[in-house]
């Protein structure tokens, strides 16, 4: 195997676990951007220097990181916070509420990660508006395959980099239809590929700031804001609002309710405003899930209209 760019590693001090930590980045089993292997997990990012290829492993409660491509040590130096290393879970209280409670003692290896990057989760948040996440992830794939660059250095076959804004740019709409993806979500992502540079933490600042910026955009809504600022700044109140699902989820978990929705979901987390998300992330890790007893949607195949 090729030597990597870069080798560190770290420490942590709470018992992390790389692949739940970093599974909120992972669109899908089979995402080429995210790969995990007998030699530890591999993950793509474009950086401000190019793009990366890191892989981290565990040995001896030491995280190892190594890093190849243009962008090597500065996505390097990113993955603890990839991991949680930032995040002050500290600061979490339960209220009290046994369930919560009861998670937050369960689940000690959750911490919410902050990528830096928001492109590489804007990118595929715009293609999961409003379809299916079978199709989202299926578009996901495809657009990698078309216009992503392939893995520097010695990752698993397949692997690539999430396309540049300027590389989806130039895809023609034939290229658009091919891959599957319809109109409205094709005008999303061109409008924020055009100006993307503008969303990246350093020129947009914190969580509120950035959320802003998105939804200044046509075609990005509160829900995709939401789940970007939650990767890229792991932000710990942001709520996914117009989530087909969450809302029942929460309404279920905390209030026994089988239809709950956006607003009744927000009041049920009102006590732990500042920590929202946090206990968003508990309630899908082991929360109660209401009985699906409705029809499940279908995928829509664009390439076939």
């Amino acid at each position: 195997m090729p030597a990597a760019a870069v080798e560190t590693e770290f420490r942590p001090d709470w018992p992390l676990d790389v692949v739940r930590s970093l599974s909120p980045n992972r669109r899908g089993t089979g995402d080429p951007t995210f790969r995990i292997a007998d030699d530890g997990l591999w993950r793509t990012t474009t950086t401000p220097e190019g793009p990366a290829t890191v892989r981290i492993s565990m040995s001896l409660g030491a995280v190892r990181i190594s890093a190849w491509g243009p962008g090597a040590g500065w996505a390097a130096a990113a993955v603890p916070g990839w991991l949680g290393a930032s995040d002050r879970c500290d600061e979490f209280d339960p209220g009290g509420h046994p369930l919560i409670g009861d998670l937050h003692r369960r689940t000690p290896w959750l911490r919410l990660g902050r990528t830096g990057r928001t492109w590489d989760a804007l990118a595929p948040a715009v293609l999961e508006q409003k379809v299916t996440t079978v199709e989202a992830n299926r578009v996901w794939r495809e657009l990698l395959r078309l216009a992503g660059e392939p893995a520097p250095g010695p990752a698993p076959e397949g692997m690539r980099v999430p396309p540049s804004p300027r590389r989806v740019l130039e895809v023609t709409d034939w290229e658009w239809h091919r891959c599957g993806l319809d109109g409205a979500r094709r005008r999303a992502l061109r409008a924020v590929a055009s100006v993307a540079a503008k969303f990246e933490p350093e020129v947009a600042g914190d969580s509120a700031a950035l959320r802003k910026r998105l939804c200044s955009v046509p075609g990005i809504g509160v829900w995709t804001a939401a789940e970007v600022v939650q990767r890229a700044l792991g932000c710990p109140d942001t709520v996914s609002v117009g989530d087909y699902h969450l809302k029942n989820i929460v309404g279920f978990a905390l209030a026994g309710q089988r239809n709950t929705d956006d607003a009744e979901m927000l009041e049920l987390l009102e006590p732990w405003r500042g920590q929202r998300q946090r206990v968003v992330r508990l309630l899908l890790v082991g929360g109660a899930r209401r009985p699906r007893h409705g029809p499940r949607f279908a995928p829509t195949d664009y390439r076939s209209i």
